[in-house]
């Protein structure tokens, strides 16, 4: 069985007794009437035939059999959910059988929720390859489906449709419909009835780029506790950082995040994602790593700019970059730039979001998408001219780039005080660090939408480019849970310090989700599984 990492990219299925219960035929019968021995298939039966009329006689015969068996068969239990999961999945689907063509399709039409068009191919042994168990067949539909044949999933009920996926270097699966195991089976996976795939599809779909899914990730980091009693902040959905108690008195703040969005001035958006990190625990960063993975084809000249960008933005924040890697790598096809950060604080100082109460108010700074915003406008200029934008919004959006940093809203609300918990907006956008916040408290939150500030050009962006700023890329917001009776202070403060900040709901005893409104009206508060930036790098 299988035991060992897997990847599944297409799903290759058997049809008599996997997709379909073919119906009551009597195939000994068949099998006498045509001079077939009983332990010989008919198709290996036929190939060894040298009259030439009698193999063309017993095809006929063996076409309206199959045909009759069609026209009896039903889909097998769980067939057609399995396939509309599958496509859904945005897998492609095929079929590898010995029948033939007609009787395939013929068998098709009983599906009520499935049809041809669903099946991306169909292998039979009308075919010009060597059918099951020669692994030809499951090669031929690899192709067909665009797809490596070592992550095609062949599925079936017989020991020919292991043999041919092993032949083909795919992955197997036996469906045993609840009858005994075959003496010697070999595949990766046993499964009683079709249902029991999808779990198995689950695990071997490839994830989306972006970040882990938090309900993966939960799962993740459950497995594995953290059993060193110094650390105090573990890893956990929705924590920004780590930490650490090093005398009882003092705590060591580490953080560790990647850019892989933004190319121009990467440098400088590696220090400022992993300092404004930091600064939601309460932390001034005081040192940095820098791990910088660049494409081949880069120059020196390019790999002296990120060294400027990196040294100018720590000493604009007074962090010291001792020390880190580079590397040329086709790991890799544009900059990657991964920070490490850490710094110290009193321990009664550091800021929890396990302080959160009901009746904190929640405020976010400036407007969201900050940093998506500027990163679109700088990757995708062209994109945008070619939809409409005017060169000066473009140049409107870029200078968005120089408000990523929120580190003064963040020195302003530790200095106030009142404050349970800071949250950086980054990947996922507000959407996704509102739940984010949420979990890491324990506390539901309640959100009015139309209090959530957007700037104006990144509404026009949004329309432009079918994005929705809620869920784009969003580091230069600050998400702020506030004692009530700090609220005014802090946010005079703000606005004096010239930083925008909108009040946007409160923090609830609830179970922790997000409780969305809209004018007054429940509201659906949007998911996103990737960020929005994420369909624009990948189109």
């Amino acid at each position: 069985m299988q035991n060992k990492p897997y990847r599944i990219d297409a799903v290759l299925f058997d049809l008599d007794g996997t997709l379909t219960q073919p119906g009551a035929l009597d195939f000994p019968a068949l099998k006498r009437d045509i001079g077939c021995p009983q332990g010989t298939p008919v198709l290996e039966f036929m190939a060894g035939l040298e009259d030439e009329g009698r193999r063309r006689e017993i095809t006929r015969r063996l076409d309206e059999f199959e045909i009759q068996g069609a026209l009896s068969s039903r889909p097998n239990v769980g067939a057609q959910r399995l396939i509309k999961t599958i496509k859904k999945a945005g897998l492609p689907v095929g079929i590898l059988t010995r029948n033939s063509r007609a009787s395939t399709l013929r068998a098709l039409e009983n599906f009520d929720d499935v049809s041809t068009s669903d099946i991306d191919v169909i292998v039979t042994r009308e075919d010009p390859v060597k059918i099951k168990p020669s692994g030809q067949g499951v090669l031929l539909a690899a192709r067909k489906m665009k797809v490596d044949p070592a992550y095609v999933l062949v599925v079936g009920d017989f020991s020919f449709d292991m043999d041919a996926g092993h032949d083909a270097g795919a992955l197997t699966a036996y469906l045993a419909n609840g009858n005994p195991l075959p003496e010697g089976l070999v595949c990766d996976f046993v499964i009683d009835a079709l249902p029991d795939l999808e779990p198995i599809l689950a695990e071997g779909a490839c994830l989306a780029a972006g970040k882990l899914p938090n309900a993966f990730l939960e799962e993740l980091l459950a497995r594995y506790p953290i059993e060193d009693p110094s650390v105090i902040v573990g890893p956990s959905v929705g924590e920004d950082t780590a930490a650490v108690d090093i005398d009882g008195q003092q705590v060591l703040v580490l953080k560790s995040d990647p850019i892989t969005f933004a190319t121009e001035a990467i440098g400088r958006y590696a220090v400022l994602i992993n300092a404004n990190d930091m600064a939601t625990a309460g932390v001034d960063a005081r040192w940095m790593l820098a791990t910088l993975l660049l494409p081949c084809g880069f120059s020196r000249s390019q790999v002296r700019q990120i060294f400027a960008d990196l040294n100018a933005a720590c000493t604009d924040e007074d962090i010291t970059l001792c020390g880190g890697h580079t590397e040329i790598t086709d790991a890799v096809c544009r900059p990657v730039v991964t920070g490490m950060m850490t710094g110290t604080i009193a321990r009664d100082d550091l800021i929890r979001k396990n302080r959160m109460a009901a009746g904190d108010r929640l405020l976010v700074t400036k407007g969201i998408a900050v940093e998506g915003t500027a990163i679109i406008a700088a990757e995708f200029s062209d994109l945008l001219l070619e939809r409409g934008m005017a060169v000066e919004e473009i140049e409107s959006c870029r200078r968005l780039a120089s408000m990523i940093s929120i580190l003064p809203e963040a020195r302003i609300a530790w200095r106030v005080g009142g404050v349970s918990a800071l949250h950086d907006v980054t990947e996922g956008g507000i959407a996704t660090a509102a739940v984010e916040l949420s979990q890491a408290g324990g506390k539901g939150l309640r959100i009015r939408k139309e209090a959530v500030p957007v700037f104006a050009e990144t509404r026009r962006m949004g329309s432009l480019l079918e994005i929705d700023p809620l869920g784009l890329i969003g580091s230069g917001s600050l998400l702020i849970c506030c004692r009530p009776d700090h609220v005014e202070r802090l946010v005079a403060e703000l606005t004096q310090s010239g930083i925008a900040v909108a009040d946007i709901g409160e923090v609830t005893d609830g179970p922790p989700c997000v409780e969305a409104f809209e004018n007054g009206s429940p509201a659906m508060w949007p998911a996103f599984a990737v960020d929005e930036i994420t369909r624009l790098f990948n189109s």
